[in-house]
């Protein structure tokens, strides 16, 4: 009888958590950096770092096939990045915005309130398609 031969491969694996896109937050002296990376990412997730709420929308997002732009904001830079938030892609221009915002097609989407409420109606996943952020 012949003896076996075992193979094993080791695969890096990365939490879901850490796939999603981080992104860095330049400084140009006006809003002009927050304001380009919401309008050219189709789904974007603005939250505290190590946020919990935050971590939620983006494994839902993630779940359903969005991998959405990241932007984790530390605590010296919040109320500098919350001004600027407030100034652009709401549509009336009088939204609060509160974190984690959800910003879908470069407009003020919600909170992780709307986006769960959205999702459970089922009518998050067509809004998805429609900016063209499912992998899907």
């Amino acid at each position: 009888m012949q003896g076996t031969i075992s193979c094993s491969r080791h695969y890096p694996m990365i939490p879901a958590a850490e796939s999603l896109r981080p992104l860095p937050l330049r400084t140009q002296g006006n809003d002009e950096s927050v304001r380009m990376l919401v309008e050219e990412n189709a789904v974007m997730v603005i939250g505290r770092k190590g946020c919990c709420m935050c971590i939620v929308v983006k494994r839902l997002l993630f779940g359903l096939g969005v991998n959405p732009a990241v932007l984790e904001i530390d605590e010296k830079r919040e109320v500098e990045v919350m001004s600027e938030l407030e100034k652009i892609g709401a549509k009336d221009g009088r939204e609060t915005v509160m974190l984690p915002a959800v910003y879908i097609g470069g407009v003020l989407f919600g909170g992780l309130d709307r986006v769960m409420a959205t999702h459970i109606s089922g009518e998050l996943v067509p809004i998805l398609k429609e900016v063209g952020a499912l992998w899907l």
